[in-house]
C-alpha cells in the first residue's frame, strides 16, 4: 500500500504549478530558454515519496533530499555570490586558497545531508558501512546532477536506476516507486526542452535515488555503487559525458529517445 501511495503522490507532484519569472528561466544546451520548473516538481516529488515512505528510510531520504534541493538553490541562484570554480578539482583548488565556491558549498551541504542519511540507514555501528552509505547517497546526488546537460537524460537514468533497483518489497520499495512515478511525470516537458532539472532538481532526485542504493540489504550493492559514483564522478573531470554518448551508436539512441 505505501508503495502504491508513494507512486501516485510522487506522479501527482509533477501536476503542480511550478515557479514562473525570469529568476526561474535558464537558456540550454542549444540555447533555446527553459524553465527550472521541473527541477522544483522533481524535488517536491521525491520529498514528498520519502515522507510517504516513512520509517528510517523515509527520514533519511528526508534530509538527504532536502540538503541536496537547498545545495541546489544556491547553485542556481546564488552563485553570483561565491567564488567561481570548474569541476571539482576547480572548486577544491579555489577551497585550498581560502575561497568558497558554490561546489564547495554544495560539498558540505550534500555531504553533511548524505551523512545524516546515512546513519539513520545504518543498523550497526561500523565506521566503514556508515562511510560506503555516505558515499553512495552523496556520490549518487552529484552524479545525476552531472547528467543534466540534455533534455530528459538525466531523468532517464534516475528513472532506471529507480525501476531497476526496485524490489518487489521492502523499507526502500515505496522510495524507489515514488521516483520512478516523479520522474514519469516530468519527463515529458523535460525531454520537450520546456522544462530542466537544474542543480536543485537533479541534486534532490539523484540524493533520494542514493537514499535507496544506500538503503539496499546487500552490502556488496551498496559498496559498488558507492565506488561507481566516484569512479564515474572523477573521470567526468577528464572526459565529456556527452561526447561518450553521442560517439556510441547504442548510448547515443538511448539519450535521444523521447526529444
Amino acid at each position: 500500500m505505501k508503495r502504491l501511495a508513494a507512486g501516485v503522490a510522487g506522479f501527482l507532484t509533477s501536476r503542480i504549478p511550478g515557479p514562473s519569472g525570469t529568476e526561474w528561466q535558464r537558456t540550454n544546451f542549444a540555447g533555446d530558454p527553459v524553465s527550472l520548473a521541473g527541477g522544483v516538481r522533481a524535488a517536491i516529488g521525491a520529498g514528498v515519496a520519502a515522507l510517504v515512505t516513512g520509517g528510517r528510510v523515509g527520514a533519511a531520504g528526508v534530509a538527504a533530499v532536502t540538503a541536496g534541493a537547498v545545495a541546489g538553490y544556491v547553485d542556481d541562484h546564488r552563485e553570483e555570490e561565491f567564488e567561481s570554480g570548474k569541476g571539482l578539482t576547480g572548486h577544491l583548488k579555489q577551497l585550498s586558497q581560502g575561497n568558497v565556491t558554490t561546489g564547495v558549498l554544495k560539498i558540505g551541504l550534500i555531504g553533511a545531508g548524505a551523512g545524516v542519511a546515512a546513519l539513520l540507514l545504518c543498523d550497526r555501528r561500523s565506521v566503514t558501512d556508515w562511510v560506503v552509505r555516505s558515499v553512495a547517497i552523496a556520490g549518487t546526488a552529484n552524479l545525476i546532477n552531472l547528467l543534466d546537460l540534455r533534455p530528459g537524460r538525466a531523468l532517464k537514468v534516475a528513472g532506471a536506476g529507480a525501476l531497476l533497483a526496485m524490489p518487489r518489497s521492502g523499507p526502500t520499495a515505496p522510495l524507489l516507486a515514488g521516483l520512478a512515478t516523479t520522474v514519469a511525470g516530468n519527463a515529458g516537458e523535460d525531454l520537450a526542452g520546456r522544462t530542466m532539472l537544474g542543480d536543485l532538481g537533479a541534486n534532490a532526485l539523484g540524493a533520494g535515488l542514493g537514499v535507496a542504493m544506500a538503503g539496499h540489504p546487500n552490502r556488496a550493492v551498496r559498496t559498488v555503487v558507492a565506488g561507481a559514483t566516484v569512479g564515474l564522478i572523477l573521470a567526468s573531470e577528464k572526459v565529456s559525458f556527452s561526447r561518450v554518448i553521442d560517439n556510441n551508436s547504442v548510448l547515443s539512441a538511448i539519450d535521444r529517445w523521447g526529444r
